[in-house]
């Protein structure tokens, strides 16, 4: 699986030597052992782990802007715990009302010794920081009118949400109707065979 994984990130542009890859292997190892108990994800094989977990999250390393950064309705991890790990300089706050997913998440960070996340367990939409996030992100969370509903109190002038998206991206940005955000959809270039094809770039409008 490492010739695999290597093989992935230089399709990325990501040199494999600058990446952590025993630790994504072990986040791998990880996922597979509890999804079997706690069914964490509906990807049950750990090759498509690898390409629709690992690499699917790493296709939007060049968008993340700042050191401060959250992941809502992060699941298992995805994309925040797979950037802490590619990103050590960046800090993240990685959200979930999953205590399932929380404790596993809390599991990852303890055995792999990764310093840069902390584990919350919250709805977005009651969550309150007194720290601005630089970028706030998500994969396959919510439609994306409710997402903005959910965690505008976070978004600001500043900053950017990220929205990992399949085909169904533009009709999404289409049942907006009027809203106060500049929108710009980005077409994910990637070697996972994956749903997450399109990325959402929204910031608020000054």
């Amino acid at each position: 699986m490492l010739d695999k994984l290597k093989a992935g990130l230089q399709s990325l542009s990501l040199d494999p030597e600058q990446q952590p890859c025993d630790q994504f292997l072990a986040y791998i190892a990880l996922l597979d052992k509890w999804n079997k108990a706690y069914n964490l994800t509906a990807i049950k094989d750990p090759e498509q782990m690898l390409s629709r977990h690992i690499l699917d999250s790493l296709s939007v390393i060049s968008f993340i802007k700042g050191s401060h950064c959250i992941d809502i309705g992060t699941g298992p991890g995805l994309p925040g715990m797979i950037l802490a790990l590619a990103l050590p300089d960046t800090n993240w706050v990685l959200l979930d009302s999953n205590q399932k997913k929380v404790r596993f998440l809390r599991h990852v960070k303890a055995e792999l010794g990764i310093a840069n996340v902390e584990i919350v367990q919250s709805r977005v939409e009651s969550f309150r920081s007194e720290d601005e996030f630089d970028t706030i992100i998500c994969r396959a969370f919510a439609p994306l009118n409710r997402m903005l509903e959910w965690s505008q109190h976070l978004i600001n002038v500043h900053n950017q949400l990220l929205a990992m998206k399949g085909k169904q991206a533009n009709d999404e940005i289409d049942e907006l109707g009027q809203h106060d955000f500049l929108i710009k959809l980005h077409r994910l270039e990637h070697a996972a065979e994956s749903s997450m094809a399109n990325l959402i770039q929204i910031r608020r409008a000054e």
